[in-house]
């Protein structure tokens, strides 16, 4: 009966930590808000993340900010005369009604510039994303060494 309680409460834990892990303001639902730890002489990092949007209008990625990184941007990557570059979106990014956009390695992604602390594996640390519509959404990023199952299948990101 112990060990039953026990497992119990673990699970209960582990599910408590997965829908504390996704959020909701307005149309809008986010999954996942991760980022890849780093090393600690890196002064840059990626987070990552899905925006799922319910409603009938088009909402806006406008920017993003964290205390823990002097300068926050969205970015994606571009194949441009045979290289892969990467660049700031500007004017923030389109969340399509009904649709949703993948924030992930390779793709779209938010790139954090002048770290103020490494990306250990197992932190966690707050980021406002800012929505045109939707308005401010607080989020927790939680700092991973390997990219989460559904991911992209683990394309590297260097900046």
């Amino acid at each position: 009966m112990r060990k039953t309680l026990l497992t119990l409460g673990a699970l209960l834990s582990f599910s408590a930590g997965l829908a504390a892990h996704e959020y909701d303001t307005g149309n809008l639902h986010i999954e996942h808000p991760w980022a890849l730890a780093v090393p600690t002489v890196s002064p840059n990092g990626a987070a990552y993340l899905v925006i799922h949007n319910k409603g009938q209008e088009e909402d806006r990625l406008e920017s993003v900010d964290t205390p823990r990184a002097g300068k926050t941007e969205i970015h994606e990557h571009v194949h441009k005369d045979g290289l892969m570059k990467m660049q700031e979106v500007q004017g923030g990014l389109a969340i399509p009604a009904g649709g949703e956009v993948r924030l992930e390695q390779g793709g779209y992604h938010l790139m954090m510039f002048d770290l103020k602390q490494p990306l250990n594996d197992g932190d966690r640390f707050p980021m406002t994303l800012h929505f045109r519509k939707a308005g401010d959404l607080n989020v927790e990023i939680h700092v991973q060494k390997n990219p989460p199952a559904d991911a992209d299948g683990g394309h590297s990101h260097a900046h």
